[in-house]
C-alpha cells in the first residue's frame, strides 16, 4: 500500500467533491448501459430443456415459478466434482436473503449446474443455502448458454468464453443468463454476461472497492487466489480470543 497524504478534514471534503463529480459521470454512464442493455433484442428459445430440481422435473418454463424475468446463475459444478467452484460459492452466499427482493419485481433466481442433483442437494446442505438450485446434467443447457465446453473446445488457443473473445482453459465457466416469458408462455433469451460482467453482482467485492486496499489482489498468483469456501476460512485471532471468552 503507497503511503497517503494526510491532509486537514477541509482539504479532504474537497478532494471528496471532485471525486464525487466522477462517481456521478460513471453512475450516468452505467445508467444508460442499463437502458441499452434493457433495449437489446431478444431470441426465443424454441429448444425443450428438463432439469432436475428440488420437486423433480422442471422445464425452462417451470423455473419461472409463474414471474415473467428467470435470472439463471452458471454455476461451475462439473459431474465429477465433489463441491462447487469456490468462486461461485463467493457470488451464491448472497442469493438467500436476495432472492424475496428479487420475487417482489417479477423475478426468479435460480442456479443451473452440470453437476447430478444429489451432489447439489449436498454441497448446498453444507453452505446452509435455500435457494433453488437444478441440475442440467441430462440437457445441452450449459453448452449452449457457453458456460460448459466439450474437450475441442478448450484445447489451446480456442476462443469459446465470452462471446469468443477468450479461451476459458476448463470445461466449466461462470456466468449469468437472463430469459423473459410473456403471457402466451413463449420464452425469450435477453441478456448473458461473462468474466468481469459478473463482477457487478458480488456486493462484498464492491465494499472492499470503497476500502483503502481495495481488493489487493495484484500481488497473488491469479486473482482469487485468496478466496476460500466460506466454511474454510482460518479464524481469526480475534474471533477465537472471543470464542474463548
Amino acid at each position: 500500500m503507497q503511503p497517503h497524504k494526510i491532509v486537514s478534514r477541509k482539504e479532504w471534503i474537497e478532494a471528496r467533491k471532485v471525486h464525487l463529480a466522477h462517481e456521478k459521470e460513471f453512475t450516468r454512464a452505467r445508467d444508460r448501459l442499463s437502458e441499452e442493455r434493457r433495449a437489446l433484442p431478444w431470441v426465443r428459445v424454441d429448444k425443450s430443456y428438463v432439469f432436475d430440481g428440488p420437486g423433480g422435473k422442471r422445464t425452462l418454463a417451470d423455473l419461472f415459478k409463474g414471474r415473467s424475468q428467470l435470472v439463471v446463475q452458471h454455476f461451475m459444478f462439473a459431474p465429477d466434482w465433489n463441491e462447487g467452484c469456490k468462486s461461485c460459492s463467493f457470488w451464491a452466499d448472497q442469493f438467500d436473503h436476495m432472492t424475496p427482493h428479487l420475487a417482489a419485481r417479477d423475478t426468479t433466481l435460480v442456479a443451473i449446474s452440470r453437476a447430478p442433483l444429489a451432489k447439489l442437494d449436498a454441497f448446498k446442505a453444507r453452505m446452509g443455502w435455500t435457494f433453488d438450485w437444478f441440475s442440467s446434467a441430462n440437457t445441452d443447457f450449459n453448452y449452449d448458454y457457453a458456460v460448459s465446453f466439450r474437450p475441442d473446445e478448450i484445447k489451446p488457443g480456442a476462443r469459446v468464453y465470452n462471446f469468443g473473445t477468450s479461451d476459458f482453459g476448463v470445461e466449466e465457466a461462470p456466468g449469468i443468463s437472463i430469459f423473459y416469458r410473456d403471457e402466451a408462455g413463449s420464452v425469450f433469451h435477453t441478456y448473458s454476461c461473462f468474466a468481469r460482467g459478473l463482477d457487478m453482482m458480488n456486493a462484498a467485492y464492491h465494499y472492499l472497492d470503497l476500502t483503502p486496499l481495495g481488493r489487493h489482489e495484484q500481488d497473488l498468483s491469479y486473482p482469487m487466489a485468496w478466496l476460500r469456501l466460506r466454511d474454510q476460512y482460518e479464524p481469526s485471532a480475534a474471533t477465537a480470543a472471543c470464542c474463548q471468552s
